[in-house]
């Protein structure tokens, strides 16, 4: 009898993507068959990159760590909808505080329940070297100008630069 093939998702706006987001994308490749990448349409907020951006970069940075399972792709709307057209029966969530874990907690909850139970959430706790890095932050100094090598990769910060 074959083997359920386990895929899960790793959904998120990676407005940019950040070395934290990076991190979790190789952990999680090699937990699970296939991960596929989702990068949030969100129109309600204002993003420092565009969807067709980050998904560029999210793509690119990918490609660097030589990952065949794992693909990139966009979408809006529910997390549970993306789960299920990607075939997914994971999520996968990156946790730095216990701030992160309550509301990370309750999201798998809710995920789970609203998606017959059929969707279980993935909790990856940040290395502690990475575990300050924030996309909101990232932001605030890429707005005013600071340095963002130990945040984002190289590309990254040109592309936010730009």
């Amino acid at each position: 009898m074959a083997r359920k093939q386990k895929i899960a998702i790793y959904p998120g706006s990676f407005d940019p993507p950040t070395l934290g987001h990076l991190d979790v994308v190789r952990r999680a490749a090699a937990l699970f068959d296939r991960l596929v990448v989702g990068v949030l349409d969100n129109p309600s907020k204002t993003p420092l990159l565009d969807s067709a951006a980050r998904v560029e970069l999210m793509v690119a940075e990918v490609g660097d760590l030589g990952l065949d399972n794992v693909e990139v792709r966009a979408f809006d709307g529910l997390t549970i909808a993306f789960a299920s057209s990607a075939g997914a029966s994971y999520i996968v969530r990156g946790v730095r505080s216990l701030g992160d874990l309550a509301d990370e907690t309750s999201m798998a909850e809710t995920n789970r329940l609203a998606a017959g139970g059929g969707l279980e959430t993935v909790l990856l706790p940040a290395r502690a070297e990475l575990s300050f890095i924030q996309g909101r932050l990232v932001r605030e100094i890429a707005r005013g100008g600071g340095k963002l090598d130990r945040l984002v990769s190289k590309r990254v910060a040109a592309a936010i630069r730009r």
